[in-house]
């Protein structure tokens, strides 16, 4: 049975969107200054994949955690500075600012063996999962002098 994957929320969150919903304001806007990166989740018979689209970071700008049952990636993304002294600007769409996505995982992982990889500007990590212990019968072996 194909397992769920939800993003984490704090009631916080919701209940500011249910505020901001029903002022009028824009549905799922974020604060001035963060960003929520795209992110797919996959699961295969053997791992859990998470990609993320992060164009224009480099490692040291990412942080991956995992606590709880959860997987977070966050990081800042600096805005990019113009060139030109004399630019003015048109047309701008590319986010920049603080950023987090927190993915519950559901099922049993080993985040000991997680790997992550950032090609192209897109972050791959691949969580190998592991049998599922809870409930399952357990034979402990008597050891003798």
């Amino acid at each position: 049975m194909p397992r769920i994957y939800l993003e984490h929320e704090d009631m916080g969150d919701q209940w500011r969107r249910l505020v901001d919903l029903l002022e009028g304001k824009a549905q799922g806007a974020l604060p001035p200054g963060e960003f929520a990166p795209p992110v797919d989740v996959v699961e295969t018979p053997d791992a859990v994949e998470i990609v993320a689209d992060l164009p224009g970071l480099a490692t040291d700008q990412i942080h991956i955690l995992f606590a709880r049952g959860q997987l977070t990636i966050a990081g800042l993304k600096r805005p990019t500075v113009c060139r030109h002294a004399d630019a003015a600007f048109h047309l701008a769409e590319r986010a920049f600012g603080r950023f987090a996505r927190t993915i519950r995982l559901a099922g049993a992982v080993d985040v000991g063996r997680a790997r992550a990889t950032l090609e192209a500007g897109e972050l791959r990590v691949v969580i190998p999962r592991i049998a599922e212990r809870r409930g399952g019968a357990i034979t402990v072996r008597i050891e003798t002098d």
